[in-house]
């Protein structure tokens, strides 16, 4: 069977596994939609935290970010798999002590004020809003290869599937659909890495594999004598005329800054916040935290090699090589939009080097039929304009390198079908954990809370499912026009949780004596100068988005580092120079800390 029927199937199966899922466990109280009813044992937690952490951008963009960025690239792998621990040290026991369904309502209550719960309110609709949108651009990603339909008509089928089982099942149907998709995406990862390095090493763990020589076998695959698959891949990268692969470019503030920002940012948001509310015991909370952090390990170990592999087989597979010789899989994903080739040169072969072939976003030429034309070697004409200052003449997105992975190295059609399931599953759960964020934040603390405190809870139980349609439909316009590739808009994300969240959260376990003019002012401070700087860099003033424009030389990925000191800074002096908070509030602040009794 080819790709195509393969993908049918095994993304068909996966897909009715959670639907099935969600009917099973339909939510039929707010305690259930909200946190499950406190009823999830915590490896289950787990293993759905750890669905719900690893997105597409974990799944689809990381390993090719690592791929493109070499060395640099670890900061994406530090700073998320570091804010993890983070959150599950210094948070999730805390927060699940004090027992609330949502951060907002942690917010309001800690710092004894409706406008501190509103201002808490927008600013995770913000957040889950940025983050969602690259989920849903993973989604019309997969489906746009894969499926054989265009990005958006993916987009479109995901909203669909997330809208049934999120709005069926709200957290109870969530959970245990994310244990599923757990699995799914686990084994789409671990098998081509597995494969892979058996090819080009003879190791079957890639994490050994990438550090290991190539065996005989991987030496004819990649046409080069023996040596370490790292050493290979670095002259590689040198001949042409990129840098050592396992060499840093970035300035070392901005990896600094890009890898605390992503840090502080995870333990900020708050669809995974909220995982913790779901355990039956505060024990639990600290259990489910272990178990997450295991079940990510498996992934984010294995991420380095993936790149690596991905990349190697790239460049030998493309590099030098005429539109007639390309591999399938090149023409494959050039379908999508994704790939492309211009030969600047006139020889007729296809050269990678460092630098943007093309400047913009990749739109073909048609004809009055609307078929793609094509150029005089049959390579498919692009309208963008060229860039001719850099001699690359193939563009890759970097969101396909995980997903072409197994096409490139040439495995079965089942794999190739198994990682499109995967990658599904990654985007789809962690969407739908956003999108619970984003209905229980207007439903429950802005309506229930603020608007109408006397509706009954079957009458907010609508509200909330009607909440999660207008996210879900907002969501979809974000993944049909996004922002950036997957792993930059979730950085934006997380850099806007960092600079709101986290610092207010901190100070509102650890010090008593925040006040609520100073969270409030914080939350906005923060989150306002992360946004403006973002938006003016990437929106507006695109041409001015270098380093030597930043502030400090540091990158709109990075900027939250910035925003969480700016609201820290605000939060403690407005406190200082403000009435105290109550003595009720300082006594719960202070029993948060310690056990009872």
């Amino acid at each position: 069977m080819d790709i195509l029927t393969w993908t049918w199937i095994i993304v068909g199966l996966s897909f009715a596994l959670y639907i099935g899922i969600a009917i099973w466990s339909r939510a039929k109280s707010t305690g259930e939609f909200y946190v499950a009813a406190k009823q999830v044992h915590p490896v289950f937690n787990g293993m759905a935290t750890g669905a719900d952490w690893m997105s597409a951008a974990s799944f689809i963009s990381m390993a090719g970010m690592i791929a493109f960025l070499g060395r640099d690239g670890s900061m994406y792998l530090m700073g998320w798999t570091g804010g993890y621990v983070l959150l599950a040290m210094l948070l999730a026991p805390y927060l699940r002590k004090y027992g609330k369904y949502t951060v907002p309502m942690f917010v309001g209550e800690r710092y004894y004020s409706q406008a501190a719960r509103i201002v808490a309110v927008l600013c995770a609709i913000f957040v889950s809003f940025t983050y969602v949108a690259g989920q849903m651009r993973g989604v019309g990603v997969v489906f746009s290869r894969f499926l054989e339909v265009n990005i958006n008509t993916g987009v479109l089928i995901g909203m669909g599937i997330v809208l049934f089982y999120a709005v069926l099942g709200g957290m109870k149907g969530i959970t245990y659909t994310q244990v599923a998709q757990y699995c799914v995406l686990i084994i789409a990862y671990l098998i081509p890495a597995i494969f892979i390095s058996i090819m080009l090493t003879g190791i079957p763990i890639p994490q050994i594999g990438l550090g290991a020589s190539l065996s005989e076998a991987g030496q004819r695959l990649l046409s080069t004598d023996a040596g370490f698959l790292l050493d290979k891949l670095n002259q590689i990268q040198i001949d042409l005329g990129l840098p050592a692969y396992t060499s840093g470019t970035k300035a070392t503030i901005d990896v600094f800054a890009i890898t605390f920002a992503l840090m502080v940012g995870t333990a900020g948001l708050p669809h995974i916040i909220i995982r913790f509310f779901t355990t039956p015991t505060i024990k639990g909370a600290r259990a489910s935290a272990g178990w997450a952090l295991l079940f990510i390990a498996i992934l984010y170990t294995t991420a380095p090699a993936v790149g690596a592999f991905a990349k190697l087989n790239f460049i030998k597979s493309v590099h030098n090589k005429s539109y007639e010789e390309a591999p399938s899989w090149f023409k494959n994903w050039e379908k999508t939009g994704l790939v492309a080739w211009v030969d600047k040169n006139g020889d007729g072969k296809m050269q990678f080097a460092k630098g943007a072939a093309f400047k913009g976003k990749i739109e073909f030429l048609k004809d009055e039929k609307g078929q793609v034309m094509r150029g005089q070697h049959g390579e498919r004409l692009v309208k963008t304009p060229v860039d001719s200052k850099t001699a690359n003449e193939i563009h890759v997105d970097n969101d396909i390198m995980v997903l072409a992975n197994p096409e490139i190295a040439k495995l079965p059609a089942w794999v190739v079908a198994l990682v499109a399931a995967g990658g599904l599953a990654a985007a789809l759960s962690t969407a739908a954990g956003l999108l619970l964020v984003i209905s229980s934040a207007l439903s429950h603390d802005l309506i229930k809370n603020v608007i109408a405190p006397h509706i009954s809870e079957k009458t907010e139980l609508v509200w909330a499912r009607i909440a999660a349609f207008l996210a879900v439909s907002v969501a979809g316009y974000f993944g049909i026009n996004p922002p950036g590739f997957v792993a930059q808009v979730v950085a934006f994300a997380f850099g806007l949780a960092a600079s709101s969240f986290f610092p207010i959260i901190i100070m509102g376990i650890f010090w008593k004596k925040t006040t609520k003019e100073g969270a409030i002012l914080g939350m906005l401070s923060g989150i306002i100068f992360t946004a403006a700087y973002i938006i003016y860099f990437k929106f507006m003033n695109p041409a001015l988005n270098k380093p030597e424009h930043w502030f400090l030389g540091i990158s709109p990925e990075g900027i939250g580092t910035i925003g969480m000191v700016i609201n820290f800074v605000v939060t403690f002096v407005v406190s200082k120079i403000t009435k105290e908070p109550p003595k009720e509030v300082q006594e719960m602040v202070a029993s948060l800390r310690y056990p009872r009794g």
